[in-house]
């Protein structure tokens, strides 16, 4: 069985974050560990407070898990702040962790911050340059690279500039535009190319990324190459997307085991 290991937030209410990782991590019939980064307490309405832990903490998790596990990927999410983001991409430098694919959460889906400002720029220089794939949205593509998103073309030009700070794959994902269409763009050294499908008109919502880049990373430790695991995990959050179990009465969480369901 493979292994892989997701860093970053506890949501409280279990639809994004570690809880929406090992989830995914779980239907894909990976085995999930964790290093937590930040405690959140939060609800499909939003989040009311979040407290990030100690960044040598969080290390010490990276390097406990590490220690006993053939990890398979790693999948990053939330990290509050440099401190961590510095802890997070030294320990992935010092074990040699492969397959990173990286979330780069900075607001939550209410709109509440998720990541110190000051730690953007910590992301760019400390830890994309050791990102195997990295998957922002289009307001977290516009903060990373200071452009202006309104189309597919400029995401494809986001795309290229975030590939120049060292990541090997950016998918820009385009959910925040519109369309009958929610359309992301990959790009490569190789290359770019366009990940498509149907716009859904639901509020469930919740994890969106968070399961996008943890399926990534799942595919990834089952010895999937980039491209096919870039599809099989849109694929898979489509159908998430569609089993959702309508629950809460905000933004509401994702049909995780829907294939199995």
């Amino acid at each position: 069985m493979r292994t892989a290991l997701t860093i970053a937030g506890s949501d409280s209410g279990g639809g994004a974050g570690i809880q929406a990782d090992l989830k995914t991590f779980a239907a894909h019939r990976v085995y999930g560990t964790s290093a937590l980064t930040a405690v959140t307490a939060q609800n499909t309405l939003g989040v009311t407070a979040w407290q990030a832990l100690p960044a040598d903490l969080v290390t010490a998790q990276i390097e406990a898990v590490d220690a006993d596990f053939d990890l398979g990927a790693i999948k990053v999410g939330m990290l509050a702040n440099a401190a961590i983001v510095e802890a997070v991409a030294a320990a992935i430098v010092e074990l040699e962790l492969a397959n990173v694919v990286v979330d780069p959460v900075m607001i939550a889906k209410g709109g509440d911050r998720l990541l110190e400002i000051d730690a953007v720029d910590a992301i760019r220089r400390e830890l994309l340059p050791h990102t195997r794939v990295v998957t922002p949205n289009v307001p977290e593509a516009e903060a990373l690279t200071g452009m202006t998103i309104v189309s597919i073309e400029d995401m494809r030009a986001a795309g290229e500039r975030i590939l120049s700070f060292g990541p090997r794959v950016v998918l820009v994902k385009g959910g925040h535009l519109d369309g009958p269409e929610s359309v992301d763009v990959a790009v490569t050294t190789d290359g770019s190319f366009d990940l498509r499908g149907p716009r859904h008109d639901t509020s469930s919502t919740h994890g969106t990324g968070c399961t996008l880049s943890s399926a990534i990373a799942a595919n990834l430790a089952l010895g999937m190459e980039v491209r096919a695991a870039l599809e099989r995990a849109r694929e898979y959050l489509d159908g998430a997307i569609r089993h959702a179990p309508g629950l809460g009465r905000g933004h509401g969480p994702l049909g995780h085991f829907w294939r199995v369901y």
